[in-house]
């Protein structure tokens, strides 16, 4: 075969998967080739991870137009660090149900995975209560909290009451998304962030500005267009539970309780929240120690770095999320050796993708920050916060695939034990050390960032490698 027949045959055969990707066509990921499953998997889970970034990064380039901009973007960036505490029940509990359905597919049983993904469900409504309460009483003494200026904290209170309020649908966009990718069904997971993503863009300014017979609500406005765009993504994500067209065929019975199966859930979930909640307590100290040693400028730029930093970031997670699945399958599968052969081919890809975005960090970072901030203080700290943080993205990638390796497994304590010492007992004190005792202030929160991510990556690697992540049953 001529190179140029060649080079049609390899552009034809990518287009067929890209399509079949996109499409969402139900395959057995356990008897293709890891290539194309990865790709099946990691084309709609990267897009829909890209869009689940835009959410922020709209916002922040609205209310960074706004008369007092700065505190605008103070006002996102740390209600969206007091959210990561929202996203980390949200992850954990998805991670939970990617993990157990995925491993009931790999089994061929999909009216147990339906089930599962139902009861997942429920706890999540149920934990959500409480924290949407707090939220919506104490949307100010958050913010202070957070390390917020009275003016700050006065300004967003709205705003942050609106967004922790509407908290349960952050949770159930992330928990049913973890049910379909568990269930190797990641087009729908991309769609509905997909929907979500449009309305918020179309409403945003329409809430923020005004149009016609609506007011303009300026900061507020951001938190109204956001949460009601991701209401009408959980609404197509119910749709798609209930069609019967995918996987999983899921019925109004599931939803009573099944208290042994919760328990189980629960074994695997409560591990993977307090996951999340360790490393997102570790970013809710850094961003309060960056808040007073930088004061509203250096806040605000650090938010706007973080901001484009996870837009970058979460299709690598998108990624790693593809690896979550495949593990889960595979071993539900009793294909040990194939879950293993998934990780490192998903490594491979992920090491490609951010080594693009780190040039691109390295190179245009101070351009990136322009297009949300007309502030010269604020694009100052943004591009050296880009810069040094995008230093380890490589290794920070595949330490996210290690981890999702074990959190598809079931194996949630694995990266909460690492999480702790990498977070806790590394990243925090030497922050604090860096910015406070040798007076470095931002920089030295930044410089910590990538180097406790070096420490993770080589904890995880030679955790992964001993294997008892193998037997793990869920």
């Amino acid at each position: 075969m001529s190179p140029i027949n060649a080079a049609r045959g390899k552009a034809l055969s990518f287009f067929t998967v890209l399509k079949q990707s996109l499409k969402g066509e139900h395959v057995d990921l356990t008897s293709i080739s890891i290539k194309r499953a990865i790709v099946l998997l990691a084309i709609p889970m990267m897009l829909e991870m890209a869009m689940e970034s835009v959410f922020a990064l709209v916002d922040l380039y609205f209310v960074g137009h706004l008369p007092n901009s700065a505190l605008a973007i103070q006002t996102v960036g740390l209600t969206e660090s007091v959210l990561t505490v929202i996203y980390s029940l949200a992850i954990g509990l998805s991670m939970a149900a990617t993990a157990v359905v995925a491993r009931r597919i790999g089994e061929k049983n999909p009216e147990a995975a339906s089930k599962a993904g139902m009861q997942t469900i429920i706890i999540a409504v149920f934990v959500n209560l409480v924290i949407s309460i707090i939220g919506l009483l104490h949307g100010r003494d958050l913010l202070l909290l957070m390390g917020a200026s009275q003016d700050t904290a006065i300004h967003g209170e709205t705003f942050i009451r609106i967004m922790m309020g509407g908290s349960i649908i952050i949770v159930l966009l992330f928990l049913i998304n973890g049910i379909f990718r568990g269930a190797g069904n990641a087009a729908v997971a991309m769609r509905s962030l997909w929907i979500a993503n449009i309305a918020n863009i179309i409403l945003c300014p329409i809430f923020i500005r005004g149009l016609g017979p609506i007011p303009a609500f300026g900061l507020t406005g951001a938190a109204i267009a956001t949460t009601v765009g991701r209401s009408l993504g959980v609404l197509y994500q119910i749709y798609n539970l209930f069609n019967n067209k995918n996987a999983l065929t899921v019925r109004i019975s599931y939803l009573v309780p099944d208290w042994d199966q919760i328990k189980a859930i629960i074994k695997v979930a409560a591990p993977g929240i307090l996951q999340f909640i360790i490393a997102s307590c570790s970013w809710i100290f850094l961003a309060e120690l960056v808040a007073t040693t930088g004061g509203d400028k250096g806040s605000a730029g650090y938010q706007t770095a973080l901001r484009l930093m996870m837009f970058f970031m979460l299709p690598a997670w998108g990624l790693s999320n593809a690896a979550a699945t495949l593990v889960g399958q595979n071993l539900g599968a009793g294909r040990v050796d194939r879950a293993e052969q998934s990780v490192f081919q998903t490594i491979r890809y992920t090491a490609v993708f951010l080594g693009v975005v780190t040039i691109l960090f390295l190179t245009c970072g101070h351009l990136f920050a322009s297009f949300f901030t007309e502030d010269e203080d604020v694009k100052s700290v943004a591009a050296k916060a880009l810069k040094i943080i995008s230093g380890a993205f490589i290794i920070y990638g595949m330490g996210m695939v290690f981890t999702s390796a074990f959190n598809g497994a079931g194996d949630t304590w694995t990266p909460t034990k690492i999480n702790f010492f990498t977070f806790w007992l590394f990243q925090i004190p030497l922050a604090y050390l860096l910015a406070k005792y040798f007076t470095m202030g931002p920089t030295g929160v930044f410089i910590s960032l990538p180097v406790s991510e070096i420490g993770l990556t080589i904890a995880a690697y030679i955790l992964f490698k001993r294997g008892k992540w193998k037997s793990k049953q869920v």
